[in-house]
Parts: C-alpha cells; structure tokens; sequence
C-alpha cells in the first residue's frame, strides 16, 4: 500500500511539473485574484503599460435567461472600468470567430445594467490566446474592431477581439510572453511576475492542494484512458480468437479437398491467407 502511495504522489507531481499556463486549468490558477499577473498580460497584449488591473476572477459564469450561457475563463476590470475575457485555447475548434463575437455580446448584455443609459456600456476586450495560428496570416496578433466599410474608418462602439497567436515565440514583449506560456519552470520565465505563483503552486503543499481539481481532471483522463485501453485490448483477443478459427475451418475445408474459392467463401479469409493456408499443407 505504502509503495502504492509513493508511486501515486511521484505521478502527481510529474504532472504538476509538466504544466504550463497553456494548460486551461493552470492558467486560472496562475491568474486567480492575481492582479498583477493579470495586468502583465493585458499590457503586453495590448501595448499599453499604463493598465492597471483592478480584479481578475476565473471560471466567471454568465447567465443568459433566454440562450446560451457562458462560463469565461478568465475576466479582468481594470481601473478605468473596462472588462477583459482571456480565453486560452489549444483546440483550434474551440476558437471561431462567432465564439468570440458571442463573448463579445454576452459582455454587454451582462455589464449594461437595467437603467442604465447605453453610452454607460464599458469597454469589451475578448482575447483567444490560440495554440495554433488559428487567422492563418502567420502574425503574432490580431486586433479586430468593427469599422465602416466605405470609408475605412474604426466604428467605435468600444467592442475588441484580440486573437493571439502563441506559435510566434521571438524576443519581443509579446514573443517573450508566448515563451512564457510554454515554460514548465519558474526560474525560466521571463516575466517575475507568473514566477512566484508558478513557484508556490507547483512546489508547495499547499499549492499542490489548491490545484487538486487539476489532478482530479489527470486521473478522469488516465482512468478514460486506461478503459479505452482495455476495451481495445479485449477487442484485439477476440479478433485473434476469430482468426485462430478462421483459420482452422479453412485448413479443415483445405484438408478435405474444397477449392480456394470455397474456401475463401465460407472461412471469411482473404484468397492470399488461404493460398499460404493452401501452399503449407501441400508443402
């Protein structure tokens, strides 16, 4: 039993060890109520060092009575009022333009308070850090505002949808900052300030604790894994069973004088299995 716990708390803290913040559930525990992670992201990404994030709350859920809800991953305020949804996606399935314009409008819908007048509405940011270069142009970054198409004008209704794309890892701020998303070790990181929540999370008890919802996601997976893994193995021993029979019927068919073609027909052999079957017994 003891050596059963050893072998488990070892696997547990490869798997803490192996996380980066492009993992989903990391990246909240990185930015949980931490501000100041929070606003290195948001300055970076928008090129604006003058942000200053005044709350940031993951897992956010957003109830829509008459649709679809949403539960964002990330959502940030900063000191001028404006709201910031950060989503981080290695599926490029889960990134579509409509997925974000959704989020989009479903920021406004929940920040407009009855009463309010629409001039009122806050600034929106939706921000899908991608694993994949999702827009296809291969840049770093995509700032998508509406505008008015006979003029070229910005329509400034103060809407944003910001694609990232993480593949673009150079030396710049923003490359600097995809590195970061990567990195595995708190003494590699670029930016100090995910060093020390990386450090606590990943080499504290306590840490170790509050990320217990990441293990128990690790060992739903494993377990799925390992009865996917049995049935298919159960699946193999059968068909090897129904070929070890295949094949006895057909050498018996053989044996007795039947034609490849019957043979063929009746043992569901390939005509190739059976003209081997057919060439050792005549050997």
């Amino acid at each position: 039993m003891q050596t059963t716990e050893v072998g488990q708390n070892s696997e547990i803290k490869q798997v803490i060890g192996s996380l980066c913040m492009m993992n989903n559930r990391f990246m909240n525990f990185m930015l949980d109520d931490n501000q100041k992670a929070a606003q290195v992201f948001l300055r970076v990404i928008l090129g604006d060092d003058k942000i200053k994030v005044r709350n940031v709350r993951i897992q956010s859920f957003i109830q829509n009575i008459y649709g679809h809800s949403s539960q964002l991953d990330i959502l940030a305020q900063d000191s001028k009022g404006r709201y910031f949804n950060v989503e981080v996606q290695r599926s490029d399935e889960g990134a579509p333009a409509r997925r974000a314009r959704f989020y989009s409008s479903i920021l406004d819908t929940h920040f407009l308070q009855p009463g309010k007048l629409y001039e009122e509405l806050p600034d929106t940011y939706v921000i899908f850090i991608t694993e994949n270069d999702v827009l296809h142009d291969n840049l770093p970054l995509y700032n998508i505002r509406r505008r008015i198409d006979e003029n070229a004008k910005c329509f400034e209704d103060g809407s944003r949808i910001i694609y990232v794309n993480s593949q673009r890892r150079d030396n710049t701020a923003l490359g600097k900052l995809m590195q970061d998303l990567y990195c595995t070790e708190p003494k590699n990181l670029h930016y100090h300030e995910f060093a020390e929540r990386m450090e606590f999370l990943k080499y504290s008890k306590e840490g170790e604790e509050k990320m217990t919802d990441v293990i128990e996601e690790y060992a739903a997976r494993k377990a799925e894994a390992l009865a996917k893994e049995a049935v298919k193995e159960a699946a193999k021993k059968a068909e090897e069973k129904e070929q070890a029979n295949r094949i006895e019927l057909a050498q018996g068919l053989l044996a007795d004088g039947m034609s490849i073609e019957f043979t063929v027909r009746h043992s569901k052999l390939t005509e190739a299995e059976v003209r081997e079957l057919a060439s050792k017994l005549s050997a």
